[in-house]
């Protein structure tokens, strides 16, 4: 009896030690759990709905950056490409990719939650999400967006509302 008293003790002090790890504020400005992450609205090279959480660095500036972006089911980016190489993690959700000047679904990979990719510059590609999904996204800034049909581009579409 005083064993079982004993083991539920310990289950459950490693349950809150576990809570209060992940609800603690970041010990250290560069670390952070999924609690202590800031969200706000993507920018607005993105299409409206996604959510950005900035982790390191600032995407605008040149340097080292990385962020998180939370994209709803269903979330699609038209063809683009950057000018520098573009880091992508997959921390949740299904992320799919593809190469290529069209959006064409069927070229698309699938990447679940734990895939990692990588995009040279210059090359075309789009991407959607299937479920909720959030991606890491890391490389040099600054990070910009060029869209293969600038119809696409979000904020052309935005400069034209009074």
């Amino acid at each position: 009896m005083l064993k079982r008293i004993a083991l539920g003790l310990a289950v459950l002090a490693i349950a809150w030690f576990a809570y209060a790890a992940d609800s603690a504020p970041a010990a250290h400005p560069g670390v952070f759990t999924p609690k202590s992450m800031t969200w706000g609205p993507g920018p607005p090279f993105l299409p409206a709905g996604v959510k950005l959480a900035v982790l390191e660095g600032d995407p605008g500036k040149p340097g080292p950056f990385a962020v998180r972006l939370s994209m709803p089911n269903g979330y699609k980016i038209p063809p683009h490409n950057h000018p520098t190489t573009e880091h992508v993690t997959v921390i949740s959700g299904q992320f799919h990719l593809g190469m290529g000047d069209k959006f064409d679904a069927a070229k698309g990979t699938t990447l679940p939650a734990g895939s990692f990719g990588y995009l040279p510059a210059q090359m075309n590609h789009f991407a959607w999400s299937k479920g909720q999904t959030v991606v890491q996204v890391h490389g040099e800034g600054p990070f910009t967006i060029t869209y293969v049909n600038p119809d696409d581009d979000p904020r052309k579409s935005a400069a034209s509302t009074p």
